[in-house]
């Protein structure tokens, strides 16, 4: 009788812990997702300012081996990331198979210039820097030209900004979201063993003593929803490369390291605080009050 009693005591028990765990692992998965995007944030700005290129035109005076004499100089430059050379064959080559027809068999000569396109180091590609790189660069007697899309630039530095700002506000408010959901839900899984934390106050235990347990189940909590988030997190993003394998580009094991470390952070910080305010709600409870919620 008194084993049958023991097992039906514990399976609400087993049921809120099953519950606590799954609630709170999917608060966890979309905080995963918000810290991972604010994360990739940055590298995704990267990537597309260093996508940005500056065109440097050379002049026809200008020979192969000095040219690649200045794309050894350039290289050296701080603002620069990569470099390429097209010759005028090349841009020959290039133009004809885009227009279909050849301009020098009616012109008579190759019209096109040899040029230099330098990808910049992101802190570079900004309209400030972009004026000095493109004085520099026409100060120097190879270069006929610079040409770069200044209002590109300036409208990708607008818009990544824009991202930025509302992943941060998301972050913050999920932040604060995912505090309260979890926080009722734990205050919802000790307000059953309400009259339990009283008796064992009246009894003398110090409230050290009482926490502790709830205190090690929120951990405990903590660490299983963790790893449930991590595992559907993992699924979610080799999906995503799978899909789109351009993806692993703008993503390194530093920002998935950074991203699981915060999940367990999170979701260990997050149960154990609950636990701890909703434990101690109940400890300065009088007996009386205890019936009124």
């Amino acid at each position: 009788m008194g084993k049958k009693r023991k097992t039906v005591a514990g399976k609400p028990f087993g049921m809120q812990m099953v519950t606590l765990c799954i609630s709170t692992s999917m608060v966890l998965v979309l905080l995963g997702m918000i810290v991972f995007s604010v994360l990739t944030a940055d590298n995704l700005s990267r990537h597309v300012k260093e996508n940005l290129t500056v065109t440097v035109m050379l002049r026809d005076s200008v020979t192969v081996n000095d040219a690649h004499l200045y794309c050894r100089y350039l290289y050296h430059r701080p603002y620069s990331k990569n470099i390429d050379y097209i010759s005028k064959d090349q841009a020959k080559k290039e133009q004809c198979e885009a227009m279909g027809s050849d301009p020098s068999e009616f012109l008579g000569f190759n019209p096109f210039v040899a040029t230099l396109e330098i990808q910049l180091n992101a802190d570079y590609a900004n309209r400030d820097s972009l004026r000095w790189i493109a004085k520099e660069l026409t100060k120097d007697a190879r270069v006929s030209d610079v040409a770069y899309q200044e209002d590109l630039m300036d409208k990708v530095n607008v818009n990544l900004r824009k991202v930025s700002i509302v992943l941060l506000v998301l972050a913050v408010l999920l932040t604060f979201v995912s505090f309260s959901l979890i926080s009722n839900t734990v205050r919802l899984s000790i307000y059953s063993r309400r009259f339990i934390i009283h008796t064992m106050k009246l009894v003398g235990a110090s409230w050290g003593f009482i926490r502790r347990p709830f205190l090690r189940r929120g951990v405990t909590v903590g660490i299983i929803a963790a790893f449930i988030a991590l595992s559907v997190l993992g699924g979610c993003f080799y999906a995503f490369c799978e899909y789109e394998p351009g993806l692993l580009v703008l993503v390194t094991w530093k920002e998935l390291a950074i991203t699981g470390a915060a999940v367990l952070l999170f979701g260990v910080l997050i149960t154990m605080l609950c636990s701890y305010l909703a434990v101690n709600r109940f400890l300065r409870m009088k007996a009386g009050e205890l019936y009124k919620i």
